[in-house]
């Protein structure tokens, strides 16, 4: 079976690395090999730019110095983790990719679409997942649901809820752009609810 590469976006508190761990295991029962990773981080080099960008002040960095270190961290996990997973035949499960900078840096902070586009030009090409879930909540039930984590990982939460709600808009219009490749999931339900849709759509798509 062909591999597949399977993105998961949505805002703080959408549950995704939770869908991630429940679709792992759905797949595994297929006889499926998987590779569960995140952004920014999932090779060594990347998860220390991670630490970077997602603790501290939430001023610590200007907008454009953050997309870079979250692109510069996309490399280093497309090139020594993704591409080569795949190309050995696995499925890799990704707890965001290229869409969350996008949303956070060019559309949060404002740098825009275009020079966004630009840094992934220049530093993973022209990879594209092959689906995207958008994992949709209400940003305060989202940042509601992240006060119980026992993390410092927490320099996004931290932000003006004007800033959560504008990623919101964001992956839903990205959704809209993406759509012959992407759905989107109302991450307000139950999480085994959630979890059916989403294997049922992986059956659908992949002929699994």
């Amino acid at each position: 079976m062909a591999s597949q590469f399977i993105t998961f976006e949505g805002g703080e508190g959408s549950g995704k690395s939770s869908q991630i761990n429940l679709l792992k295991s759905k797949l595994i029962d297929k006889g499926i090999d998987v590779v569960c990773t995140r952004e920014p981080g999932g090779t060594p080099s990347a998860e220390i730019l991670r630490e970077l960008v997602t603790t501290g002040e939430v001023n610590k960095w200007e907008p454009m110095t953050e997309a870079l270190l979250m692109f510069a961290s996309r490399h280093e996990h497309t090139k020594n983790l993704i591409i080569p997973s795949l190309e050995n035949g696995k499925w890799v499960l990704c707890d965001r990719f290229y869409h969350s900078t996008y949303a956070y840096q060019g559309l949060g902070h404002g740098l825009g679409l275009e020079a966004m586009e630009a840094l992934k030009k220049i530093s993973i090409g022209e990879i594209e997942p092959d689906l995207v879930f958008f994992l949709d909540i209400d940003p305060m039930d989202g940042i509601k649901r992240t006060m119980g984590r026992h993390t410092n990982e927490d320099r996004f939460e931290k932000m003006d809820i004007s800033f959560h709600t504008k990623l919101r808009d964001a992956f839903l219009g990205f959704s809209e752009t993406y759509s012959e490749n992407s759905v989107v999931i109302n991450a307000s339900q139950e999480i085994n609810k959630i979890s059916d849709i989403i294997f049922e759509e992986i059956e659908k798509r992949f002929k699994i």
